[in-house]
């Protein structure tokens, strides 16, 4: 049962390391940035190369949270669809985030290049699969909103689509050439150099304790030190400590599991995701799959393992793995691990703002590396420019949540019941 990070295969297959030593001592700085996932190392190293002076504070160590946990699909947009998230956000606004996050994976494979990020880059698109015929009609709409905004997207038939997966319990695809994979952890490691290689100084284990706001800027403290800046981000999402003197984001916590099997081999990867596509299905209790560079097949759903229920949780996903891909049901499970989504009531990421010179970003709802990236990147420039039009979406003045408490009893409980049903995938 994995519980820590240092478990998971992203950690193992990482290449590039990281030196952060701890903050001792009082520094002073343009931009304190809290938090060093995708957020907020892209907002440190896109202020430093603006040529701000940054000190990123990480409570743990670099991709420690949802960072080096996800599944590591780069897709382009939201998990809403785009009719809905101009419902929520009204026309202009929606537009605009609709239109900013698809072009994330843009940003996200840019960066990649451009910093030479040993990362396993693979943009051959993602497949959102048809877990039964009647998912079809989810995907038609989905492929229809995305048409009318000039996406690429292609609607695939049964057919085209099991020959893409590999397995005859699909029943159809929305094809987002977009998309891609990456090694997640890898890539938070990736903007972590890159930050450093651009000025921006990085503290892993050094918590923020305390943040106050005075005549000299925000004055952040940790165990051994103090950060005193001009401007402030928060990007702590999922996993965020409770600061004194700031008020914790109100989200969801939601819990995400993976396992990885061993190598598939060279047979096997011809039949099996040949184009090397990250999919996942249009499940109430969704469920993903993709291979690494190694050729491993990654597989997951909604799910908690460090509680009783964590043999539910993997039996369900043995016999999901069976049912999706015959030919692998004896393969050896080689690593487990999860991490913890922050969903929002609308599920999409806020901003607050509560002060002209601080912003604090979370909530990604399960989609955290193209809209977090993005996210960092125009936080940064708003404080640069002091114009909050460039962000995605205007800072917020409500962020609660209506019985937070049973919303998450609800994804969690749901995902347990689903996975004791064993005929059910």
């Amino acid at each position: 049962m994995t519980k820590d990070i240092a478990e998971s295969l992203w950690h193992e297959t990482a290449v590039q390391s990281i030196t952060a030593p701890a903050l001792a001592g009082q520094v002073m700085a343009d931009l304190v940035v809290i938090g060093g996932g995708y957020t907020g190392l892209s907002a440190a190293l896109h202020a430093a190369e603006a040529g701000l002076s940054v000190r990123l504070l990480e409570a743990g160590v670099i991709g420690g949270g949802g960072s080096g946990r996800n599944v590591g699909l780069v897709n382009a947009g939201l998990w809403l669809p785009p009719d809905k998230i101009t419902a929520k956000l009204g026309k202009e606004p929606g537009e605009k985030l609709i239109k900013l996050l698809g072009q994330a994976p843009d940003l996200v494979f840019g960066l990649i290049d451009r910093h030479d990020m040993a990362c396993e880059p693979v943009r051959n698109g993602t497949l959102h699969c048809a877990h039964a015929p009647s998912g079809m009609a989810d995907l038609e709409n989905r492929c229809a909103q995305a048409s009318a905004r000039n996406a690429p997207v292609q609607l695939l038939g049964v057919e085209e689509t099991r020959a893409r997966v590999g397995s005859d319990t699909v029943f159809g695809g929305l094809f987002d050439p977009r998309a891609g994979t990456i090694q997640p952890l890898a890539y938070a490691r990736g903007l972590a150099l890159a930050a450093q290689a651009g000025g921006a100084v990085l503290h892993e284990n050094s918590a923020a304790l305390s943040i106050a706001k005075t005549g000299a800027g925000w004055q952040v403290k940790t165990a051994q030190g103090e950060v005193t800046a001009r401007h402030m981000i928060v990007a702590t999402n999922a996993y965020a400590l409770p600061i004194s003197g700031l008020p914790s984001p109100k989200t969801i916590p939601v819990h995400y599991f993976q396992a990885a099997t061993a190598p598939l081999s060279a047979t096997e990867q011809t039949q099996i995701l040949p184009g090397r596509e990250g999919c996942w299905d249009t499940a109430l209790v969704m469920s993903s799959w993709r291979l690494d560079a190694a050729g491993r097949l990654i597989i997951g759903a909604m799910g908690q393992l460090d509680h009783p229920g964590a043999g539910v949780h993997l039996a369900w996903l043995r016999r999901k793995l069976a049912k999706l891909f015959p030919a692998l049901a004896e393969k050896p499970l080689t690593h487990t691990w999860f991490g913890r989504i922050a969903m929002t009531e609308e599920y999409m990421p806020k901003i607050l703002q509560p002060d002209p010179s601080a912003l604090i970003c979370f909530g990604y709802s399960g989609r955290g590396i193209g809209p977090g990236t993005v996210f960092g990147k125009a936080m940064a420039e708003a404080l640069i420019t002091q114009d909050v039009t460039v962000l995605p979406r205007a800072p917020s003045a409500d962020h609660n949540i209506t019985f937070p408490g049973l919303r998450q009893v609800y994804y969690e409980t749901g995902a347990t019941l689903t996975h004791l049903v064993k005929d059910r995938v």
